[in-house]
């Protein structure tokens, strides 16, 4: 089996894990529960997910426990898209191939949509927590919800999101600095997740732990810049969105500030220092180490 056979096969797997756990569609609340599940079914890789599976079993731990770990950062994620779409934000009408949340079911409902997305996540994970019998289980358990949130929060993904917004709207683009921040806070704290989640709910070592949160952010930082680089060089079908809307508005991005050229130097870079973070952790997994190879060369 080729590893795109193994990604796809893996993606369908974890597709039927988040699917166990999406809200029935019933009841007074059921236009914003289907559009919770309309926006969570539009498909995407289901990178951070399959993290928290990948380095789970990879470190031994029993992947069930993983399960509402996996949608829940799926969900938390895709409240992210929904939101970066909506009018006020980066008015996207296309995301995955398909019409936005937004853009079926109103930008009303797109504002519920993420907001019920993002706090059934929380509710997925803390009755995980609360169903657990096992103490040190239920500590990891803790200890991993702990994490999901500050990452999705204002020391994280919101926070970076809140630089991204202010940058747009200043008398100057954004500088390098500034547009570092924002990758590592806006893109990598959430892959930061997927990575250490696993294996804290597995007991790996300490050491790993805070590595593959090295991993995660040199990772997430070179994904986000590889987006900037397919904003300006992908194609549009097969990426799935609008593209080069980035430039269209002016705004910073690594491409415009460090020139495409450099912007593929520095992914193939961070991409080499990862998997030689990866090379010295204590486990192995196979695919995973290919995983991260591969998001080098996407083209979606």
């Amino acid at each position: 089996m080729s590893f795109d056979e193994e990604l796809s096969a893996a993606a369908g797997k974890v597709n039927d894990i988040i699917a166990k756990f999406l809200p029935a569609e019933k009841g007074y609340a059921r236009t914003v529960i289907e559009a919770m599940n309309y926006s969570v079914n539009a498909g995407g890789k289901r990178l951070r997910p399959l993290f928290i599976y990948e380095t789970d079993r990879m470190y031994g731990g029993d992947t069930k426990e993983a399960e509402p770990f996996m949608a829940a950062i799926e969900m938390i994620h895709t409240y992210s898209l929904v939101h970066d779409d909506l009018p006020e934000m980066d008015n996207d009408e296309y995301r995955r191939g398909r019409r936005t949340t937004h853009a079926v079911y109103g930008p009303g409902m797109g504002v519920l949509a993420g907001d019920g997305l993002l706090n059934y996540a929380y509710e997925t994970v803390l009755k995980a927590i609360l169903d657990e019998t096992d103490e040190t289980m239920k500590a990891r358990k803790a200890r991993a919800a702990y994490l999901l949130a500050v990452n999705a929060g204002i020391y994280g993904m919101v926070g970076g999101q809140c630089a991204d917004l202010e940058s747009e709207g200043g008398a100057e683009p954004a500088d390098s600095d500034t547009l570092m921040y924002i990758h590592r806070h806006k893109t990598a704290c959430m892959i930061e997740s997927g990575f250490q989640i696993g294996a804290i709910l597995a007991g790996a070592p300490e050491k790993d732990i805070e590595d593959l949160g090295k991993i995660a952010e040199k990772i997430g930082v070179a994904f986000q810049i590889e987006d900037d680089i397919l904003d300006v060089v992908g194609n549009s079908e097969e990426v799935g969105k609008t593209l080069g809307k980035d430039a269209a508005e002016e705004k910073a991005t690594y491409v415009s500030v460090h020139g495409l050229a450099r912007s593929r130097e520095d992914v193939k870079r961070l991409t080499r220092e990862a998997i030689g973070l990866y090379d010295g952790l204590s486990a192995k997994n196979d695919f995973l180490r290919t995983l991260i190879e591969s998001m080098m060369t996407r083209t979606k």
